[in-house]
């Protein structure tokens, strides 16, 4: 990740448990997203959420991605990364509610999003590190954000700029992503489900905004909001959600248009055995699949995030990889599996075990042939492309092992899409508008208190920017 970079500064504040009811004509159980909150200021709205987690704590802390140092270069402009035929499970074809033809329905896929050239790394890096959900900061010193995050994105840009040269000068995620929402919408269309729809990138263009003003501009009726997250985190789906919150807590359209989130899809049937079928492809180009170890690689996130803010990420992600493996091992596949945590930076502890610590231990045990899995990604993008083809495999390399493979992203994978789609349609049902204002907020500071709390701060930032140790300090255990 870029993020979690001053966790030190945060105190992460634990989230009371949602609540989860049932739904007689749904395959998930739904509830309500309570509402989200910078610190300590509740955002105001709620949205239906869809989830099979019985109860889930949730809060605003840091996330992001990581940009690494190339080792080869990759040139990946102008690659097409999905293919749009259609496939289905048996049994997973979901009716449609007839219902549905008198809606306009809608379809927003969330996303992080990713520079388009090298002029944009450092713009993007601003929006990812502006993003309260990434670096949060105590009250008092909230009005530093901005001038934080466009410091660190100064001097972050060169060593990003370098990832995304490797990998062909730019980030794939957003054709990438519009390929899947093309193909979502002919998926839905076989299912005779017709829908627009979209695609917001949460920190670079399409923006949210974007994505917000057209679909009230087409009149939409009723929209579904798929982060395109397998699992839940505050730092993606999180922060992704609350900003589509803000957009529509101040349009009375939107406010008002019935709205389904699906939450995490991590176990759904189509979306565990499209990854079982790419794993099962990609062993058979081993001499000796059955000696292979199954190396599972998610994005890390802070321990903090799930120790001491309630992220469900972790536990939603071991038990990801145990449904991939009970239906590879239903298919007469035993092999080893490991799972380990990548992209982490900054000082403070992520979840271990460190992907580039198990390829060395794996190597020093033995272990020569390793096919990499990157489980929490849908999409080909920098920490695939680089972090994964190019840092880790030239460290399996010089740690022993001899035979490296990568199972590629599910980008279009037909059946994948078809299940997606399937999920689109049962979340139809459980939409629902948002609610009337219900939060508190925050207490304005008298001019005393606010002129004092402005003079430290400022007195602070000063030191913190100017002074050469803390300079250095910042390069050294942040960058």
């Amino acid at each position: 990740m870029e993020a979690g970079t001053i966790s030190r500064l945060v105190q992460p504040i634990k989230l009371p448990t949602y609540n989860f009811s049932s739904n007689s004509s749904m395959c998930c159980p739904q509830t309500r997203l309570m509402p989200a909150f910078h610190s300590s200021k509740y955002d105001e709205r709620e949205i239906t959420v869809l989830s099979s987690e019985p109860t889930i704590k949730k809060s605003s802390v840091l996330g992001g991605l990581s940009l690494h140092r190339p080792v080869h270069k990759r040139d990946i402009v102008g690659k097409t990364f999905c293919s749009v035929g259609l496939y289905t499970h048996p049994g997973s074809t979901v009716e449609s509610s007839s219902q549905t033809a008198e809606e306009k329905i809608g379809v927003l896929l969330l996303n992080l999003g990713g520079p388009d050239t090298l002029h944009d790394v450092q713009p993007f890096l601003f929006n990812l590190f502006a993003d309260p959900d990434i670096i949060r900061l105590p009250r008092l010193f909230r009005f530093l954000q901005r001038p934080l995050a466009q410091l660190i994105s100064v001097l972050r840009a060169r060593k990003s700029k370098e990832g995304y040269a490797a990998i062909g000068g730019g980030s794939p995620l957003r054709k990438i992503t519009d390929e899947q929402a093309n193909a979502l919408k002919m998926a839905l269309e076989t299912k005779e489900v017709p829908a627009n729809v979209y695609v917001a990138m949460r920190y670079w263009y399409p923006f949210t905004e974007e994505a917000a003003h057209q679909i009230k501009r087409d009149g939409i009726t009723k929209l579904v909001v798929l982060p395109l997250y397998p699992q839940y985190s505050i730092s993606t789906t999180g922060s992704s959600v609350r900003a589509l919150q803000n957009i529509f807590k101040d349009d009375s359209y939107l406010s008002s248009l019935p709205v389904a989130v699906i939450e995490s899809w991590y176990q759904r049937q189509g979306y565990i055995k499209s990854m079982a079928d790419l794993i099962e492809k990609e062993l058979h180009n081993f001499s000796k699949p059955e000696e292979v170890m199954v190396f599972f690689s998610a994005h890390g996130v802070p321990v903090s995030y799930v120790e001491d803010a309630g992220d469900p990420y972790r536990d939603q992600m071991e038990e990801c990889i145990f449904l991939i493996m009970k239906e590879l091992k239903a298919r007469g596949i035993n092999n080893d599996h490991t799972l380990a945590y990548q992209s982490r930076v900054g000082p403070v502890q992520w979840l271990k075990p460190y992907t580039d610590d198990v390829l060395v231990e794996l190597g020093q045990k033995g272990v020569k042939s390793l096919l990499a899995v990157p489980v929490s990604f849908v999409s080909e993008h920098i920490e695939t492309l680089e972090e994964i083809d190019m840092e880790y495999k030239e460290l399996a390399l010089e740690s022993g092992i001899e035979n490296w493979g990568r199972v590629p992203a599910l980008n279009c994978t037909s059946s994948f899409i078809t299940d997606l789609a399937d999920a689109v349609i049962e979340a139809l049902p459980s939409t629902m508008a948002m609610s009337a204002s219900t939060g508190t907020e925050e207490a304005v500071d008298d001019p005393m208190q606010y002129f004092i709390k402005m003079l430290f701060g400022s007195l602070l930032a000063f030191v913190f920017l100017f002074s050469p140790k803390m300079v250095s300090a910042f390069k050294k255990n942040i960058l």
